[in-house]
């Protein structure tokens, strides 16, 4: 089947534009003649909008200038000469250029406003043709763009494949020794890896589905799992084994979070509901509930909002824990935010949608912006780390990188599903940078873990910033 490429709204509207002026215009190949009426109306009233800030200006003769007239005006005026229609018959019949269309002129040193000392003179050709000089662009005053230019970075690069699960890997999380790091699977097992080495150093048999989130204490030798089947696990990995389970959840349990300063779990799942549980007495403190689909992303902050969850209901709720009630609703998305990521140095978040990547402050959670590109995929996962590149891995294989302040994307790659796997299996399920930022981990759906690392040899002239900075930004 061939690939139907994406176009344009506006695009396509034109297209249908042209295709209904091919069937009703009268005289096919040209244009239907402007109606001079609707002309005139249009102008005077951008003309009104325009120029109604200084009609209040002592009215003087506009500047022409005339060939071959050597007297003109002494004193510039402030009134701007726009030829109509009569002007632009007289000048084709001549065949004489004898207007220039000003824009604000430059008074006397003494008469100058302060407000109009910056801005710029700009004359338009009579020359150029009459829908031009009609045109509002003469006395627009350019405005440099104030969007931030991007910093520069190397691109990243595939260096290591690790395969050992039997079925999708669908959660990463490192020590905080960045010793090694350990990977949940579809296949029911929990492997721990070295970092240096990418060899397998333990495996860990206890849940009855696949596992969808995992965490690492750095505060104790515990490790949290939770999975499908409704269970939360604790691991003491001095034993290695599960010393404590959660009970509570409804449904599977899509992801999970530890406080970073108070011995709490944080668990979301598929009953709409984020659970607060105790580590230590295994007691629920808390069912944040008011998501009306299943909370796909949870993170936690040391200060208020410490809780912040993303759900299939297009939601985004900060929780107050003390209360265990909802702050505040962030309404952005139109689609389900299945990844969140918080920046490690500044107060800010971003998260992923279908419909586009956004980016907000904390602590009161406003909008800044969205990433400058759309991944056009359901994106699963995101990382950032603190140089400011955020990754973020599509359910097509995309692994997008992009620079935090900006928003703009420098790399694009696609992961390459091992041999023996089909294409539709290049899925990207959990990404996770290590403790340094340095290395990137992605878990995907042709069962592998691949190893992601800066191409070193990469400068500013093999791979340069190819950045624009948008013309129109969005505010929603």
């Amino acid at each position: 089947m061939e690939l139907v490429e994406p176009q344009s709204l506006k695009k396509l509207s034109l297209k249908s534009l042209k295709r209904s002026l091919d069937l009703f215009s009268p005289v096919h190949g040209q244009f239907a003649a402007p109606d001079p009426e609707s002309k005139k109306i249009r102008m005077s009233h951008k003309i009104n909008v325009e120029y109604s800030g200084i009609k209040t200006a002592p009215a003087q003769p506009p500047m022409q200038v005339k060939s071959g007239a050597g007297n003109q005006s002494s004193v510039p005026s402030n009134a701007l000469a726009l030829t109509g229609p009569a002007d632009s018959r007289n000048s084709q019949k001549e065949g004489t250029q004898n207007a220039l269309v000003v824009g604000p002129a430059l008074q006397p040193k003494g008469q100058s406003d302060v407000g109009n000392s910056g801005k710029r003179t700009a004359i338009t050709s009579a020359s150029a043709p009459f829908s031009e000089r009609l045109t509002t662009s003469a006395i627009i005053e350019r405005i440099p763009s104030k969007w931030p230019r991007p910093v520069w970075h190397r691109p990243w690069k595939n260096y290591r494949v690790i395969s050992g699960h039997l079925g999708w890997v669908r959660s990463v999380a490192f020590d905080p020794s960045n010793n090694w790091f350990c990977t949940g699977s579809a296949d029911r097992t929990i492997k721990i890896w070295d970092v240096a080495s990418g060899r397998l150093k333990l495996t860990l048999t206890g849940h009855i589905e696949q596992i969808r989130g995992l965490a690492v204490s750095s505060k104790h030798t515990y490790m949290f799992s939770a999975g499908d089947d409704k269970q939360v696990k604790c691991w003491d990995l001095e034993q290695n084994k599960v010393i404590r389970s959660y009970h509570g959840h409804l449904s599977g349990v899509y992801c999970l979070a530890l406080h970073p300063t108070i011995d709490i779990l944080l668990t979301g799942g598929r009953d709409s509901v984020c659970r607060v549980w105790d580590i230590r007495t295994k007691m629920q403190i808390f069912a944040l509930s008011g998501h009306d689909n299943t909370v796909c992303s949870v993170f936690t902050r040391p200060t208020d909002p410490q809780v912040v969850t993303g759900s299939h209901d297009t939601t985004i709720k900060f929780w107050d824990l003390r209360f265990g009630k909802t702050m505040s609703t962030l309404t952005h998305h139109k689609k389900s935010v299945r990844a969140m990521a918080p920046h490690p140095k500044e107060h800010s978040f971003a998260s992923a949608s279908a419909d586009n990547i956004k980016k907000y402050s904390l602590p009161r959670g406003e909008f800044l912006h969205n990433m400058l590109s759309q991944q056009k995929t359901i994106i699963n996962t995101m990382a950032v780390n603190e140089d400011g590149v955020m990754a973020t891995g599509g359910d097509n294989g995309s692994l997008w990188f992009w620079d935090w302040r900006s928003g703009h994307n420098f790399q694009q790659a696609q992961t390459i599903v091992q041999p023996g796997s089909l294409d539709s299996e290049a899925g990207i399920y959990a990404l996770s940078y290590d403790v340094t930022g340095t290395r990137l981990v992605s878990c995907e759906a042709d069962k592998t873990i691949k190893m992601w690392k800066e191409d070193e040899t990469a400068t500013e002239q093999t791979h340069p910033l190819n950045f624009k900075p948008p013309k129109d930004i969005r505010r929603f």
